[in-house]
């Protein structure tokens, strides 16, 4: 039991250096946050194709794999372009259009798989797994590599106060049929350190970051424990679907990647969203 904890413990100080890493060089270069959400995004990919084939006896051949994260890393490449002052939609979108145009002829040459089954798989990664991890460039041009971090930060808070609250005060089932061990004193627990967060950051790290304005640093706080409380529900759910209890064993002690970035996959397109709202408004 200790010995798994300190895995665990180990595995995910690990996670969370890689991206505060990347966050404080992206002003310098992107690479190694492009890099490092690649493979997120490449392996996330992965792990849902797996779930969604678990039960069949047969999964994605090696070239539906590559050519599916292929699309993965496109996905990422026309967000990236598109933020690029200099490059126009159309050119953003080839890499898109190439994936598209090579994944649907491919299916064409193997009439081994259900086409249905082996085409929703593909388009669903690209849709849940990578255009999520690719809008995180665009909320970091919209706003700053900062707020982005706080994001995660607030993230991070939710997991740690839903855990802690609902594990000592926890009565209420949240959503028993997708996720028994949640409560609603968890929920609320994990919303209040955010909130909590969000107003100690404002106060005392305005220093290091830029911080917006407390009224919508606030509503991101909020959003953001809202929506990764739905994103870790909806990925629970086609867990229980698949009938396996880890989308992977790619991080020692927390299972498969999917299993680490199921918040920020609702929590990125949200925020996503909400910061356009406030530009366009």
């Amino acid at each position: 039991m200790l010995k798994n904890l300190i895995v665990r413990a180990l595995s995910g100080a690990v996670y969370v250096g890689l991206i505060v890493v990347s966050l404080l060089l992206y002003s310098k270069s992107d690479i190694t946050f492009v890099s490092l959400f690649g493979f997120l995004a490449v392996v996330g990919q992965r792990e849902l194709s797996a779930m969604l084939s678990a039960g069949e006896g047969r999964s994605a051949s090696w070239l539906v794999t590559a050519v599916d994260a292929a699309g993965a890393l496109a996905t990422i490449a026309a967000v990236r372009m598109m933020c690029l002052e200099d490059a126009t939609l159309s050119v953003a979108m080839v890499p898109v259009a190439a994936y598209l145009v090579l994944r649907l002829s491919l299916q064409l040459f193997k009439p081994s798989l259900n086409a249905l089954r082996s085409l929703s798989a593909s388009f669903m990664g690209i849709m849940y797994v990578a255009l999520p991890i690719a809008l995180l460039q665009l909320i970091i041009a919209m706003s700053s590599p900062g707020l982005l971090l706080g994001v995660f930060v607030f993230i991070w808070l939710n997991d740690t106060g839903a855990f802690l609250t609902g594990s000592l005060i926890g009565r209420h089932k949240l959503f028993p049929r997708v996720s028994p061990a949640k409560t609603w004193e968890g929920f609320f627990g994990g919303l209040a350190l955010c909130l909590l967060g969000a107003w100690a950051s404002s106060v005392w790290c305005s220093e290091w970051f830029t911080v917006p304005e407390i009224g919508l640093w606030l509503t991101i706080a909020a959003v953001t424990s809202i929506i990764a409380t739905l994103g870790d529900l909806v990925e629970s759910l086609l867990k229980r679907t698949a009938g396996v209890k880890d989308s992977g064993n790619v991080i020692p002690g927390h299972g498969g990647v999917l299993d680490r970035i199921d918040s920020l996959l609702l929590v990125s397109p949200a925020i996503a969203l909400l910061l356009s709202l406030v530009i366009y408004n």
